[in-house]
């Protein structure tokens, strides 16, 4: 039987400061402010085009507008400009589905027209760093946006107004619409 392995003392203290800052904060979405246009000045106008493009496609909500996944994508202004490896992975990752639409489809991936074409090109790269690190963070740079909360029927945070027994708890309709 195999044991789940401890954290190391390092790890233990990176997670539980992780979650005092957190805390600290007050809400998790404050940890993820993004800045589109210094990502779009710091990654380049082509490769925050693309990776906007990108980030729809992994996460497609039609009723979302654009400005929206740029703001996904903004998160990256501040990461990129103090890392030179995430900037140069991101911006090779970019390279890499350019390269792959142009050779399939002799355009730039976010100058190619279907969803379902950018999509063989995306499964493609779905094994690589650069898909894994656009995919993990999206998942929470995108959803964390208040305007995104209501497009998806979500009210917010409830603590800070006293919960949801109070507030919502039992007004769902479409259960009973099923």
């Amino acid at each position: 039987m195999n044991t789940p392995q401890q954290p190391k003392r390092r790890q233990f203290f990176k997670i539980a400061s992780a979650g005092t800052v957190a805390t600290a904060s007050g809400t998790l979405p404050m940890l993820f402010t993004p800045n589109a246009a210094l990502a779009e000045d710091v990654l380049g106008a082509d490769a925050f085009k693309t990776m906007t493009k990108i980030a729809r496609d992994i996460f497609p909500h039609d009723r979302f507008e654009d400005e929206l996944y740029a703001n996904a994508v903004g998160v990256y202004a501040d990461q990129a400009k103090a890392d030179a490896a995430l900037k140069a992975m991101l911006q090779d990752g970019v390279a890499q589905a350019n390269a792959a639409a142009n050779s399939r489809f002799g355009k730039a991936y976010a100058e190619v027209e279907t969803e379902a074409q950018r999509l063989e090109i995306l499964m493609s790269m779905e094994k690589t760093p650069f898909f894994a690190k656009l995919r993990g963070d999206l998942v929470v740079s995108l959803y964390n946006q208040p305007a995104v909360w209501g497009k998806l029927g979500y009210q917010g945070p409830s603590a800070p107004l006293g919960g949801y027994i109070n507030r919502g708890f039992n007004d769902q309709d479409w259960m009973d619409k099923v």
